[in-house]
């Protein structure tokens, strides 16, 4: 009991510190990187890894905008969890099984899994993300856990980030991505290794209208 009491001890000190840290200082790699580098490595491929940290004042204020629009809405109105859209996803998961699963995660917890965690499914991965997603939504600001996200994200095959993206799909920097291209960079989100921003399907240009047209209702993400 008492070797394991400071285990617990040292899991929460750990932790919490280590939440801190990264409110100040970047997040240069993640688990999932070193993963994909792995699964490259193994499956005999060359492998890649693609990423620029930059802050958020160096990204277009439009991928803000973009990936709230795709990927969580109420995102400065939450703190950490959409009640709403997990109520929503489960009824439409229960009364249509046949479809694909309707997810819930909001931008905090994918933050979350990306920085913190590893990539699943498994109920001892969702209670770790919903630990550390409290945890984020305690130590960090919003635009904090906006900027760690553009930074951390998977955007396509070995690139993570907006400035690798912005670099290896469109040749510009992050900063100048314009509205478009931001809203065709959020349609990839879902499965960036399926979907390439630099060259969209038609679902995907289908995608970013529909991302563009939400935008309009958003606003400017604040400073």
């Amino acid at each position: 009991m008492k070797w394991f009491k400071w285990i617990v001890v040292a899991f929460f000190a750990s932790t919490i510190l280590s939440v801190i840290a990264y409110r100040f200082v970047p997040v240069y790699f993640t688990p999932l990187m070193f993963i994909r580098c792995g699964q490259q490595f193994s499956a005999g491929e060359s492998v890649t890894l693609r990423h620029h940290w930059v802050p958020l004042k160096d990204i277009s204020p439009s991928l803000p905008v973009a990936v709230m629009a795709s990927e969580d809405q109420r995102f400065l109105e939450h703190h950490g969890f959409d009640f709403k859209a997990i109520e929503y996803a489960a009824r439409r998961n229960r009364e249509h099984p046949e479809k694909r699963k309707l997810g819930a995660s909001t931008i905090t917890q994918q933050t979350a899994k990306n920085v913190f965690l590893w990539p699943g499914r498994s109920w001892v991965r969702k209670g770790f993300e919903a630990y550390f997603t409290v945890l984020i939504e305690l130590f960090w600001s919003k635009q904090r856990i906006m900027e760690v996200y553009l930074n951390s994200i998977e955007m396509g095959n070995g690139i993570y980030g907006a400035d690798a993206v912005a670099e290896w799909h469109f040749h510009c920097q992050a900063r100048d991505l314009s509205r478009s291209q931001c809203a065709l960079v959020a349609a990839t989100l879902p499965n960036p290794r399926r979907f390439n921003s630099s060259r969209p399907s038609g679902y995907m240009l289908t995608r970013r209208d529909q991302i563009l047209h939400q935008m309009k209702f958003l606003g400017k993400f604040p400073e």
